[in-house]
């Protein structure tokens, strides 16, 4: 019953708020990720994008326009990781703040004598637990334009792995993946970086991902999607453990 209704009001939102042919071609040709689908994983996105947009706010500050065409294209960034989980694994929250370029946070942070600080770290993207999604235009017009790089995809990967708790680098895993398997995997290859970064070589990888298993994950998950073919060279046990969790094999 309750399938029934959720297919009616996704075929009624599809129907009122479609995606225009050209706005649609225009966001496969800005983003490479996309562009690589078949056909029918294309077509899939698109009413994805299409349920995103209708779901979720889309909030520019400081001036900044976004037209029907970007949004369309923020949509299809967004979407890619949930091409195979579906739109419920972004519920619980609802607004995407878009700043024209990076931001700077200002949060108090007490040290160890009990003195409070202000902190004030340019960034490009944030997520928050079952807040916003946080976003600098500049860096998402560069998803796709350096390899590995994404940083909507990097924030909607947090997203998902909050889904059970604070982001840790351990999403909640379908039923037949292992967890065990995927500790060890993403383990060992945590060890692995680590150690070539300490002996000056130059990583697969962006080094930022060895902050904290978190940005382990969105930097990996990053690198899944925009340059696949690279994470599965150089890390073949991660790539293989996202596959699973993406159900989605982009090399």
């Amino acid at each position: 019953m309750f399938d029934k209704i959720r297919n009616w009001r996704v075929r009624r939102t599809v129907a009122r708020h479609p995606i225009a042919e050209p706005l649609w071609r225009d966001a496969l040709q800005r983003c490479p990720a996309a562009r690589r689908l078949g056909a029918s994983d294309q077509a899939a996105l698109r009413v994805l994008a299409t349920l995103f947009l209708d779901s979720k706010s889309l909030e520019p500050t400081q001036g900044l326009q976004l037209d029907d065409a970007d949004r369309v294209l923020l949509a299809a960034h967004a979407c890619l990781p949930i091409l195979k989980l579906g739109l419920d694994w972004y519920d619980g929250w609802h607004s995407i703040i878009v700043y024209p370029d990076a931001f700077v946070p200002r949060r108090p942070k007490i040290d160890s004598a009990g003195v409070v600080h202000q902190t004030s770290t340019v960034m490009a993207g944030e997520a928050w637990g079952r807040g916003p999604v946080i976003l600098s235009w500049a860096e998402v017009l560069n998803g796709g334009k350096k390899p590995g790089h994404n940083v909507v995809i990097h924030e909607m990967a947090h997203k998902l792995d909050m889904l059970n708790g604070d982001a840790n680098g351990f999403p909640p895993l379908h039923r037949r993946m292992d967890r065990r398997v995927w500790s060890n995997v993403f383990s060992s290859a945590w060890d692995h970086l680590q150690e070539e970064q300490r002996n000056g070589a130059e990583l697969p990888i962006d080094p930022y991902a060895l902050e904290n298993p978190a940005e382990f994950f969105a930097v990996a998950s990053e690198q899944f999607f925009e340059a696949p073919a690279t994470l599965r060279q150089h890390l073949p046990d991660v790539y293989r453990q996202l596959e699973q969790f993406y159900r989605q094999h982009p090399f």
